[in-house]
């Protein structure tokens, strides 16, 4: 999908460097600046084939199986799948596999994938048991773009765009629904979204903007796509809208029955129902009860909890009352200047990554976002484009899920580029699922590193300051001697082999993230 740079990015000026690794030090240096444009780091997908996505996906047995191939590559593209359990089926143009997932067991396929430019492989391995979310849940979330302006035709059209725009490409799988797709009793801003919380049977319903939920996410299914949904513990969600409150349970079973594939339990204004109080007892109690509830429902949900801005730091118990997926922090949109810091704060819960546990700290906000102190229409962000890409790589070393949540209508070519690295990505759907360490290496630079399943290391150098800043990372650090081979991820380029060190010159506010493995 080719779009035409923003006016803001052409007059963008920042650091551009060449790799230029001298033999000794391994040292990138920065070359002379000829124009002001911003490099697009990621290098253009090639015409062959190429199948992205995790190596492992969970589910439970007797559940309904959806999963689209995320592949690369000029299409038509033709896919094939050896081994498939007999449950499962394969439409070959589209990658779309579908079924009921197979008894207890670990499967293990083959896919394939072939165009006119050539072909390729993959092993992928299918495990029905008991956990979800074996990597990372990869998606859109329309909270920091429409808030309280979503709608049916605006969720749909999200959908479309994650896969003409090739995120779905790369393993974006979720479109997901925030706040404000249920009736509100009164609501000044928008009456349309008014109405009775629920039907005489005590169903909730959804507002007007919303006539079909099962049409919503039947919409989404078809393109192999996953549908997410929102609610609250208490009688109202964080905008006003009909939370669950005194029926958790019927309506988790209404969200299955519509169809849902994820739920976003936040717990907003919970604190003042009555017999609430302080203690950790009551802080796990809703997320207990909903995670109790969908392990008996006859779909897959993956559960992600928002704890009143982690209070009671749920990365210690979240797993324990059944989610997939927790809240380390406050609302990432009230701090987006300091990216750097919530990543460094939510590294501190790293013992609690795992597979199918994940610590969260919040979504992707680059291109068009809305403001989120006034709930506004999307801008273009002024974030540097540096800290553009360091925002990714933070996110995608700390093993953290990846929702984008700007606005899919005004996606550039500049912002595709930062969230659609297959490379980069891949470092943080490792099916280890290690969040990364932090070391830092003096009051603005720091390195993170996150160990990779076949025994190499992905390691992030940053640069927090506003001026370009030499950052090193020794073999010490990484625990490691000898001779190793460097990879570029965003450039994706290798680089000189290494003895002892890797140094390179870091953009202002920026990154430069390797691959390291033995020779």
């Amino acid at each position: 999908m080719k779009i035409k740079l923003p006016t803001y990015l052409v007059l963008l000026s920042f650091c551009l460097l060449e790799v230029t690794p001298e033999a000794s030090y391994c040292v990138q240096k920065e070359k002379d600046i000829k124009t002001p444009a911003p490099e697009l780091l990621t290098p253009e997908s090639k015409p062959q084939p190429r199948i992205n996505g995790p190596l492992v996906y969970g589910c439970r047995p007797g559940h309904p199986f959806l999963y689209r191939i995320p592949c690369q590559g000029e299409r038509p593209i033709r896919f094939s799948v050896k081994g498939l359990p007999s449950e499962l089926n394969l439409d070959p143009s589209t990658g779309i596999i579908s079924g009921i997932v197979p008894a207890k067991g670990e499967y293990e396929v083959i896919i394939q994938a072939k165009n006119s430019k050539g072909k390729t492989r993959r092993d992928f391995k299918i495990i029905a048991g008991d956990k979800l979310a074996l990597t990372p849940p990869m998606g859109w979330n329309s909270w920091y773009t429409h808030y309280d302006r979503i709608s049916d035709k605006m969720t749909r059209e999200a959908a479309d765009l994650m896969i003409s725009s090739g995120m779905a490409d790369v393993g974006y799988t979720y479109v997901n629904l925030d706040d404000c797709w249920s009736n509100a009793k009164t609501y000044k801003k928008d009456p349309k979204r008014e109405g009775p919380p629920r039907d005489d049977r005590g169903n909730i319903l959804s507002n007007s903007y919303f006539p079909d939920m099962n049409g919503l996410t039947d919409y989404i299914h078809s393109k192999g796509l996953k549908a997410g949904i929102y609610t609250s513990p208490s009688n109202i969600t964080c905008t006003g809208f009909t939370g669950a409150y005194g029926h958790e349970e019927q309506d988790a079973r209404q969200f299955a029955a519509w169809g849902f594939d994820f739920l976003k339990y936040d717990w907003c204004s919970y604190s003042k129902m009555p017999g609430v109080d302080s203690s950790l007892e009551a802080l796990q109690k809703p997320f207990r009860q909903v995670g109790s509830v969908l392990k008996t429902l006859d779909r897959d949900i993956v559960l992600n909890i928002c704890q009143s801005w982690d209070a009671g730091e749920a990365s210690k118990w979240g797993a324990e009352v059944g989610a997939h997926s927790w809240r380390t922090g406050k609302d990432l949109g009230f701090e987006l200047e300091n990216i750097f810091g919530v990543a460094i704060k939510n590294s501190e819960y790293r013992q609690y990554s795992k597979p199918g546990e994940w610590n969260d700290p919040d979504y992707i906000q680059i291109g068009w976002i809305g403001n989120a102190m006034k709930l506004g229409a999307p801008e273009l962000t002024t974030m540097p484009a540096s800290k553009q890409y360091a925002y990714m790589s933070l996110w995608s070393l700390m093993a953290a899920p990846l929702f984008y949540s700007g606005d899919m209508s005004k996606l550039d070519e500049f912002t595709l580029n930062v969230l659609c690295n297959p490379e980069v990505i891949e470092v943080n759907q490792d099916q280890l699922g290690e969040s990364g360490l932090v070391i830092k290496k003096s009051e603005s630079c720091f390195i993170m590193v996150k160990n990779l399943v076949d025994g190499s290391k992905a390691v992030g150098l940053f640069n927090q300051s506003k001026n370009v800043t030499n950052v090193e990372v020794t073999w010490k650090e990484l625990q490691i001697d000898g001779k190793y081979e460097v990879r570029d991820l965003w450039r994706q380029k290798d680089l000189d082999d290494c003895m002892d060190k890797f140094t390179s010159q870091v953009p202002a506010q920026g990154v430069v993230m390797v691959k390291i493995s033995k020779h």
